[in-house]
């Protein structure tokens, strides 16, 4: 790779370039999903009407849609039952080698440490009359979709159930794809729903994926439970059938790739840099590694470490692709700039490598997560340091936040007048209602006007 290159851009490069987030379009699939599409389907069809079709079948066929999609498109067949025992779950525990065991359970114990503390609490207040306030409840079913086609990932079952198990949920329903080779959910992920499994939560596992997988869980099937809401991240066909879902139940967001910002000054260690950066673009081709720097010296220095890097990667192609389609480094006028622009494209990851990062905090406004220092990498985040790495993409940073405990809780109001704060509002209660045409919402307000409580 010793003629390989990592672009260095400006600010205003990066602007137009790396940095632009595109208008929302129909989503690109690659030559090779087109051809599998017109296969499967007898004619070109877009990513949309794919998920349109199999959640339809899904919803009026259940169960037998489930099996024709996972076997047509998957190439698996599941037989009669997609839910995996909780005897083949927790013997997976014991089958796993013993140090990732052992590791999901740290992870499991720091990330469920982590939610609990954060505060959801129920309040009420008399100072306006009576009684006013919010009550706080779990929502009851939650569906999460683990991903597991191009590898497992168990670190998403820890990352996504814990934060259900802090709020309380009672109904948590897992579903995968399988392994084409095994025809099952991979036994380190399964090794992953067990060690959740032995706090004494009850979690449903069954072995489905893609659109279907979350048909099953909008609208319920034979076997595979209805949930009221369904979280976690998946590919473009997982992501579209969330969007079509919804209203239907609730979603956590819709993802896209993964996105890392490092903003650097020319105290960063650059072989952290470019060890940081390699870990984001091994995710997918559609990745997006990126540092913002005022350090000129070291967005060279970087830039030469990640060739050299490059070659001892098992996904080098991958991670160079990433680097050079959809990342890059950016060299800035100021460290101002760089928090600026950061900013701006509101990512799902930042950290920073600076001097003295502690007190540039409140300089950050847009961001999924925010790692502080070079003892912070974000991998770190991805697997064990407490918060969820289920994160918001595509710019959704600026509106949204990380999975919390707060995603799978709802809010209910409470109004509870005393009599005499009833009669003092009800009059302007009913002059609204007038305005707005409503007269039997005026005359219901003046009905408790009256001092005469006769039936």
């Amino acid at each position: 790779m010793s003629s390989t290159t990592i672009p260095i851009y400006t600010s205003e490069q990066a602007e137009e370039t790396i940095l632009k987030r595109p208008v929302f379009q129909e989503p690109k699939l690659s030559t090779r999903v087109e051809q599998k599409i017109k296969q499967v389907f007898g004619e070109e069809l877009t990513a949309l009407q794919v998920v349109q079709r199999i959640l339809e079948s899904v919803r009026t066929c259940g169960d037998k849609a489930c099996r024709q999609w996972t076997k047509t498109i998957d190439g698996v067949e599941v037989g009669d039952c997609f839910q995996v025992s909780k005897e083949r779950i927790l013997s997976c525990v014991k089958t796993v080698d013993s140090q990732v065991v052992d590791s999901l359970r740290v992870a499991r114990d720091r990330v469920l440490s982590f939610h609990q503390k954060q505060p959801i609490t129920c309040w009420f207040t008399s100072h306006l009359g009576g009684q006013l306030g919010q009550m706080v409840r779990p929502i009851e079913k939650v569906g999460f979709y683990v991903p597991g086609g191009s590898a497992p990932l168990p670190s998403s079952v820890i990352m996504s159930v814990c934060p259900a198990i802090a709020a309380g949920c009672q109904t948590l329903v897992v579903v995968s794809p399988p392994d084409k080779q095994t025809g099952s959910i991979a036994d380190v992920t399964l090794a992953a729903c067990g060690v959740l499994m032995e706090l004494g939560v009850d979690i449903r596992v069954f072995s489905i994926g893609g659109a279907q997988a979350i048909g099953a869980l909008a609208y319920g099937t034979e076997s595979i439970p209805k949930v009221d809401k369904i979280v976690g991240p998946g590919n473009i066909f997982v992501s579209l059938a969330k969007k079509e879902v919804f209203g239907i139940v609730g979603i956590d967001g819709i993802y896209g790739p993964t996105e890392a910002v490092i903003i650097a000054d020319s105290s960063a260690r650059a072989d952290y840099v470019a060890a940081d950066l390699l870990a984001q673009a091994e995710h997918d081709e559609m990745a997006v590694p990126i540092l913002l720097t005022c350090s000129r010296e070291l967005a060279e220095r970087v830039s030469k470490l990640l060739v050299q890097q490059l070659s001892s990667l098992s996904r080098s192609s991958t991670a160079l692709h990433s680097l050079q389609h959809h990342g890059g480094i950016v060299v800035t006028s100021s460290l101002e700039e760089c928090f600026r622009l950061s900013n701006q494209f509101a990512a799902e990851h930042v950290s920073l490598i600076i001097k003295d990062p502690w007190e540039s905090l409140d300089r950050i406004t847009n961001g999924g997560g925010v790692f502080v220092g070079d003892t912070s990498c974000e991998v770190l985040g991805d697997y064990i340091a407490g918060p969820s790495h289920v994160m918001p993409t595509g710019g959704s940073a600026r509106y949204s936040s990380p999975l919390n405990v707060l995603s799978f809780v709802k809010i209910i109001s409470l109004v509870g007048l005393d009599r005499n704060t009833c009669v003092n509002i009800a009059e302007k209660a009913a002059t609204i209602a007038k305005s707005e045409g409503l007269t039997a919402h005026a005359k219901a307000a003046q009905k408790r006007l009256s001092e005469d409580d006769a039936h």
